[in-house]
């Protein structure tokens, strides 16, 4: 009796808690006739009776009023994850006997017949707040989160860091752990606010996080389309924060979360020219870009450094924990590139890049997949990174300085130490246009035009990209000697013969040419330039001379020599 008698009293308790001072009457979780959402009871006034009663109750605590699942659920996974998921237990396990959809709302253990709810709570069967049994698109819960498992994580916080109101479990995340079923006080009955991802900072430590424009930036949806947001009161990028990209429950991209399935999308959301200042989306639409639209799920946040299957994704090229704005010089990586994975000059692998061009090699160096020259030249050689190498007989400076001490057309403030970037020349075309190689009306994404084609007249606009370092009344009149200008005018201008007949704009291997045939980026176009009795070749003969073996426009140099 005495047994009885204490129960009561706990329940009783318990009643007054749920009523009073933890506000659950003014809950979506008072499901009784009184209750302030939609899915709520048809003629039902008792409140706590939906999940708790003081008599024949589920062995679960606290007194559960419910069966629990018996379901084998779908869990969560992905590539990156250092934890191990296991069946919901615990207070999960409570919180999914409503929210799985298995299990009928007014099913309850204290009532012989099941409670009535009103035709406006089927939604919630099929609605947002049904999670189904297919976990594997919501946030992990039933695993331990112990010192170690931070360790080897390396972007969470060591668990003993933690405080109320997130608590462990029995040392496990559990539905608890973020929500609490019983206070309203913040959305979705979190335990603490989430705006600037207050919440999910309590545990998640994201490597670079605290410097990254996701993080700080200030910008808000313009009012144009979509708006990107779930938390309609969260005005800007940097109080939505990991929201921005990720959704706790539903989430369309399962691995990691992702608001969207295609992974361009999330970034696309706000990147389109209605939050972010510059529009990205519209320079992909372009004719040539990095065609992010053509592949999906190909690219994983896990993968090698070295890309072994063809694809272009934004974070093959940003970090969005880190991307933020600053500037640098050439060759260091700029803020917008922090964070990324690359290859280095030498081949090797690196988790973060120093250079810019180290993420330009991912793809264009020794992948097995990489895209290959629309030029065939005399020298095949489809490795950037060999193409740039410092050891190479000639080389534009894009990992270190040229080996040509004399270039008279360089144009200030460029000279012969100067180092510049990829994307110098391959960016987005036009004014203003965002940098970066994302589109442009040019091929192989150039800035500025750059003609290929035999027989183009020769003008600013044809060669556009090579006049914005060299001085284009320099080559075609004033070099050091008249006969040299000559040279360029004879061949450029008289005889419209393109730059790339002769120049390979990126540089020639040192394991394929030699400082005397391929100084001055000399690597002929096989489509333009002809062998002479079968000999092709250019010799260098000091400054500013060399000779010529070759056939081009109907004329033979064997030899023809420029002094």
């Amino acid at each position: 009796m005495r047994i009885k008698t204490i129960t009561l009293l706990l329940f009783v308790n318990f009643l007054s808690i749920c009523s009073f001072s933890q506000s659950i009457v003014n809950s979506v979780h008072n499901l009784s006739v009184s209750g302030i959402g939609n899915t709520k009871s048809a003629n039902e006034s008792e409140i706590c009776i939906f999940c708790h009663t003081p008599h024949n109750s589920n062995p679960k605590t606290p007194m559960w009023n419910r069966e629990t699942g018996g379901s084998n659920y779908i869990l969560y996974n992905s590539s990156t994850i250092q934890a191990v998921p296991g069946q919901p237990d615990g207070s999960s396990v409570l919180c999914l006997s409503c929210h799985d959809g298995t299990i009928a709302l007014g099913n309850v253990l204290s009532r012989k017949n099941e409670i009535d709810f009103s035709e406006k709570s089927t939604p919630f069967k099929y609605g947002k707040n049904n999670l189904t049994t297919d976990l594997s698109d919501d946030h992990m819960i039933s695993f331990m989160y112990n010192s170690t498992l931070s360790y080897k994580d390396g972007e969470l916080k060591d668990p003993l860091s933690l405080s109320h109101p997130v608590t462990l479990e029995k040392g496990k995340v559990q539905c608890t752990t973020c929500h609490d079923p019983h206070k309203n006080t913040y959305e979705n009955f979190l335990v603490k606010p989430n705006r600037y991802s207050e919440l999910c900072l309590s545990c998640h430590d994201k490597n670079y996080w605290f410097k990254s424009g996701h993080r700080n930036s200030t910008a808000k949806w313009n009012g144009s389309g979509k708006n990107p947001w779930f938390h309609t009161n969260y005005e800007t990028v940097a109080e939505n924060a990991c929201e921005n990209c990720h959704n706790t429950h539903s989430a369309a991209g399962h691995e990691r979360l992702m608001k969207y399935e295609a992974e361009e999308n999330n970034c696309l959301d706000c990147h389109n020219g209605n939050v972010a200042s510059k529009n990205i989306q519209q320079q992909l639409n372009k004719p040539y870009s990095h065609n992010v639209y053509s592949y999906f799920k190909v690219h994983d946040a896990a993968e090698d450094a070295l890309v072994s299957s063809m694809h272009a994704e934004c974070e093959d090229c940003h970090n969005p924990h880190a991307s933020r704005q600053y500037s640098a010089d050439a060759p260091f990586v700029k803020g917008p590139n922090e964070g990324v994975k690359g290859v280095d000059i030498s081949g090797s692998r690196i988790d973060k890049v120093q250079y810019e061009y180290e993420i330009c090699f991912r793809c264009h160096a020794d992948s097995p997949t990489k895209p290959s020259s629309t030029t065939v030249r005399q020298i095949e050689q489809n490795n950037v990174r060999l193409e740039f190498a410092l050891t190479n007989p000639s080389f534009h400076p894009v990992a270190g300085p040229g080996v040509n001490p004399n270039v008279p057309s360089l144009i200030s403030p460029y000279s012969t130490s100067s180092i510049i970037y990829c994307t110098d020349c391959h960016s987005s075309d036009g004014a203003n246009s965002p940098a970066g190689p994302h589109g442009s009306v040019y091929p192989h994404i150039l800035k500025y035009n750059y003609s290929t084609v035999d027989n183009t007249k020769e003008s600013y606009q044809a060669y556009e990209l090579c006049y914005q370092c060299h001085d284009r009344n320099t080559i075609i009149n004033e070099q050091p000697n008249e006969f040299q200008a000559k040279v360029h005018r004879k061949h450029i201008v008289e005889e419209n013969t393109p730059c790339s007949a002769c120049h390979d704009s990126h540089g020639i291997s040192n394991m394929q040419g030699n400082s005397v045939n391929n100084s001055n980026l000399i690597n002929f176009d096989r489509s333009i330039v002809s062998p002479v009795n079968g000999i092709l070749k250019f010799e260098d003969t000091g400054l500013f001379s060399g000779t010529c073996y070759l056939s081009c426009h109907g004329k033979t140099h064997n030899p023809k020599s420029y002094r």
